[in-house]
């Protein structure tokens, strides 16, 4: 059974409307934690979240039970470990030793007590990931919506027509520089680590030498990989001569994993987990059969049979014209900003090019807002299409989208004008809030597969929203506690 929050806090606790924050901290942690106690006092805002986050984790559930973590405590910990770029380990300890943050879950401030509410780390760590991509993207619909009349100079003003920008960066999955070498490796490596945990478990036999098996590939790997990628006479023949041994050994041990395999299947282990050792059985016979063909028989392998990462097998190979780096593994995120730097827009498309992302985005930000809300929208060269660019002007006033190449006369004059030339300086800005979603955790995704990916990616733009709303919030406040000077 879960609760959205607690109704009644304890004698111990703060309520979440009466927070303070410290004015003057240049640390990230208060504006992060003023958006969210910006939701909680939001009636309609609050409302809304708390309907989506029970439609969510509530459905099809009993209202019976033990309780469970308050839907509130949930989206507060998703929200700060992505706005502190912290691990679970980092998390743990600001959910129980942090008096800001436990005055935000609604917790007495100290661990100390009988009624003391203490935060396991797996507890955190399955309760943060009942929320999915499609949920965070409804939520960071609603705060960014909301989250426009904070910056406004006053509340009786109009909303403001929106300016978006538009522009693409790689955000990296958690993986090593592949090669076919080393993922070999990687490929036996987890295979003997498995059998390792079950052999003495389930008597396996046939493998009182695993650690032998172990450091023989290992060496065999690196063996190869400083011939391979090194110099010297007679390279060539050298290469051949230790791929193949190293090839002899990975099919050996091949042979033997798969007999293991055969006889685990007649013993009481979970199937899911004979599962995981026959993906890294398959991934290792691939490997061999690519390492084979490439240094061996000298062919050229086709994209689409190759795989970066064992471990995060959705990891795209991206190569986006920089030079450093000029090779990125992971996949690309797409963010639509407005004038006041909240992400109004963002998503992931895999194996996609930006130049087809021009009008999708922009309808979506249309389908939200309604036609005619969008003043101006701008993109960098890598979207540019005389179709994308003569479809979207039908829709938007403004559309900045540079030509890439040699342009002709009209194309000149048309972006030499003061207004292109004004919002395409603009543009610029989005590097600032990309940069921003970097350094609040959207440089390198911590969390496993896929869906992870998606999700790890709508904590973080909702984190950085958050930070954006509470920070203005908090420069409000700063700015009527100071006295005037008088004498300036």
């Amino acid at each position: 059974m879960r609760k959205r929050f607690e109704l009644q806090p304890g004698l111990n606790s703060l309520p979440i409307e009466k927070i303070q924050f410290p004015l003057k901290s240049r640390d990230e942690l208060p504006p992060i934690l003023a958006g969210l106690q910006w939701i909680f006092s939001n009636p309609d805002l609050h409302s809304k979240v708390f309907e989506l986050l029970e439609k969510k984790i509530l459905s099809n559930k009993k209202a019976t039970g033990r309780n469970g973590m308050h839907l509130w405590h949930i989206l507060v910990l998703g929200v700060v470990r992505l706005g502190l770029n912290a691990d679970f380990d980092r998390l743990e300890h600001y959910a129980n030793f942090d008096s800001l943050v436990r005055q935000m879950l609604g917790v007495a401030e100290t661990t100390w007590g009988e009624e003391a509410k203490v935060f396991d780390r797996r507890t955190i760590r399955n309760n943060v990931a009942l929320v999915d991509e499609e949920l965070l993207k409804e939520i960071n619909k609603l705060v960014a919506k909301s989250g426009r009349s904070v910056f406004k100079k006053k509340e009786s003003d109009p909303d403001q027509p929106l300016e978006i920008k538009v522009d693409t960066y790689v955000l990296e999955s958690n993986v090593h520089f592949p090669t076919d070498l080393n993922l070999l490796w990687d490929g036996g490596r987890k295979c003997l680590d498995l059998i390792d945990k079950w052999r003495q478990e389930y008597e396996l036999e046939g493998w009182r030498k695993i650690n032998d098996w172990r450091r023989r590939i290992k060496s065999l790997e690196r063996q190869s990989s400083k011939i391979v990628f090194g110099g010297g006479a007679e390279k060539e023949k050298r290469v051949k001569q230790i791929v193949k041994k190293y090839l002899q050994n990975a099919r050996d041990l091949s042979g033997k994993v798969g007999q293991t395999i055969e006889s685990l299947k007649n013993l009481p282990i979970l199937l899911d987990q004979v599962e995981v050792i026959d993906y890294f059985h398959r991934m290792l016979d691939k490997h061999i059969d690519l390492v084979d063909r490439r240094l061996l028989q000298a062919e050229k392998i086709p994209s689409q049979e190759k795989v970066f990462s064992l471990f995060e097998p959705h990891t795209e190979w991206i190569n986006k014209g920089k030079q450093r780096p000029p090779i990125e593994l992971g996949h690309r995120l797409l963010v639509a900003t407005d004038q006041d730097q909240l992400v109004q827009d963002y998503d992931i498309p895999l194996r996609e090019c930006d130049v087809d992302q021009s009008i999708p985005v922009a309808d979506r930000i249309i389908k939200e807002y309604g036609e005619g809300f969008i003043a101006s929208i701008s993109y960098d060269k890598g979207f540019s299409s005389k179709a994308n660019r003569q479809d979207l002007e039908k829709k938007i006033a403004q559309v900045i989208m540079p030509k890439k190449g040699r342009k002709n006369k009209e194309e000149s004059e048309a972006e030499s004008t003061p207004e292109f030339k004004k919002l395409r300086n603009r543009h610029s800005a989005i590097e600032s809030a990309i940069n921003s979603l970097e350094h609040h955790g959207l440089n390198r995704c911590l969390d496993k597969g896929l869906e992870g990916f998606k999700r790890y990616v709508g904590y973080g733009v909702l984190a950085y929203n958050l930070h954006q709303i509470g920070r203005e919030l908090i420069k409000r406040e700063r700015a009527n506690e100071e006295p005037i000077d008088k004498a300036a």
